[in-house]
């Protein structure tokens, strides 16, 4: 008998002579094409089904996501405003020093930016590579509109000295081109010189590679902290008769019923100087008043207040692989002759691992992107990367160094979520 799904087959008729040919569908329609039509049907069905999610994440995260690596390679003000200056850069080699041709090119550009109140645009973008230069090219623009004679390299030198800098000019390349990897560059505190070379910026410049060393630094330690915290509190939640593990269970999860900025305000009453814990430390004898203790503006303010908030995340996963795991295993390993240590070690922690590396990888990546909290409690020794992507956002509106500080901290968690895959496996992970 011929399978009921081949489109060819041979038909038995009533009157038993055998014949060959396509199986077709009560209506008489071929069954190959009514079945591929019905597939497309459900596919289509399965697509509007979800297509106002896709959408959602479409808008919502690929497009900003695409916007944001757009914008950290993209140079913008700079070509478009000194056309003749860019003209030269681009027909020249790095490295080649600026003559004639160079000056008068830049002065004319000068004169049409001034003229066109775009000058302070041009000096915006340069001042992000070479501190203080903005008012370099505001001072010269109003001093060209009133009129300079050639040869324009000696009148732009005569009017500013600067204007022989070849940091200056190095930078003007840069951003003389429509895309950059300056900004990548500038992330990693490396720039390029006159000649195109990559180079160290200068000692009292460099601080994007600290602050992402202290960024990974904190956030390891919170993610062990909230581990070393959270694992026997996992375990009675998982241990528990039903109405005390009940009642903890509503201790742990009323941070969440509390405002993120509240909570982080609560903690700067506790940790100030002359908040309650010093107060009490002092009224216990641990301390004299003299001494009390700076846990405010400082990293140990940002690891207490951090780890409080994060606790949670690390908790529900770990009681969420914990309440699986079945207590005969442990005692199986204890009738054996295990000690308590060992039936710990090798029988029941190994089993809390997809648990532990959901929580772990959860209080790191939210770690490494915290921002209220190390702002209103960290002071300058406790600001993490999050925080100068904010500065440069709102404060210098150098929004595409933020956006390469961004981007270089997005690959940063997928390499993390590579890592987590390889180890544990992204089907293990358990977030309660």
């Amino acid at each position: 008998m011929a399978s009921s799904l081949d489109p060819h087959a041979v038909i038995v008729t009533e009157a038993g002579s055998v014949s060959e040919g396509p199986l077709t569908t009560a209506d008489g329609q071929p069954l190959q094409k009514a079945l591929a039509r019905s597939s497309r049907a459900a596919r289509r069905r399965a697509f509007w089904l979800v297509a106002p999610l896709l959408a959602f994440i479409v808008i919502t995260f690929v497009i900003p996501i695409g916007q944001l690596l757009y914008r950290s390679v993209h140079n913008d003000g700079f070509s478009a405003n000194m056309p003749e200056i860019s003209a030269w850069f681009a027909v020249t080699e790095p490295g080649t020093a600026p003559d004639e041709a160079a000056f008068t090119a830049l002065a004319a550009d000068l004169l049409a930016a001034s003229e066109a109140r775009s000058i302070g645009t041009v000096g915006t973008r340069i001042n992000y590579d070479v501190p203080g230069t903005r008012s370099l090219f505001t001072s010269t623009g109003r001093q060209v509109r009133r009129g300079i004679e050639p040869p324009y390299q000696a009148a732009l030198l005569e009017i500013d000295a600067e204007w022989g800098d070849a940091e200056i000019w190095a930078a003007m390349r840069g951003a003389s081109t429509p895309y950059t990897d300056g900004f990548y560059l500038a992330s990693v505190d490396r720039t390029r010189d006159i000649d195109g070379n990559v180079t160290m910026v200068a000692e009292h410049r460099q601080v994007y590679v600290m602050l992402f060393l202290r960024t990974l630094w904190l956030s390891g330690l919170i993610t062990a902290l909230t581990f070393l915290l959270g694992f026997p509190v996992a375990h009675l939640l998982a241990t528990l008769p039903m109405r005390k593990s009940n009642l903890l269970m509503i201790l742990v999860l009323l941070p969440f019923w509390t405002s993120l900025l509240v909570r982080t305000s609560s903690w700067m009453v506790l940790l100030q100087q002359q908040g309650v814990v010093n107060d009490l430390l002092v009224w216990l004898g641990v301390i004299d008043d003299g001494g009390r203790l700076a846990m405010m503006y400082n990293q140990a303010g940002t690891i207490i207040a951090m780890t409080h908030i994060l606790l949670p995340f690390m908790i529900l996963p770990l009681y969420s692989v914990m309440r699986t795991i079945n207590p005969a295993y442990v005692r199986a390993a204890r009738s054996l002759g295990a000690t308590s240590w060992t039936a710990f070690r090798r029988v029941y922690f190994p089993q809390t691992l997809p648990g532990l590396g959901a929580g772990a990888l959860l209080v790191f990546i939210l770690a490494v992107g915290y921002y209220i909290t190390p702002a209103l409690v960290g002071g300058s020794s406790g600001q993490l990367i999050s925080n100068m992507i904010a500065e440069h956002m709102t404060g210098t509106l150098n929004w595409s160094m933020a956006a390469a500080l961004a981007a270089i901290l997005l690959a940063g968690v997928l390499i993390l979520y590579w890592v987590y895959d390889r180890l544990v496996g992204i089907d293990n992970l358990k977030l309660g």
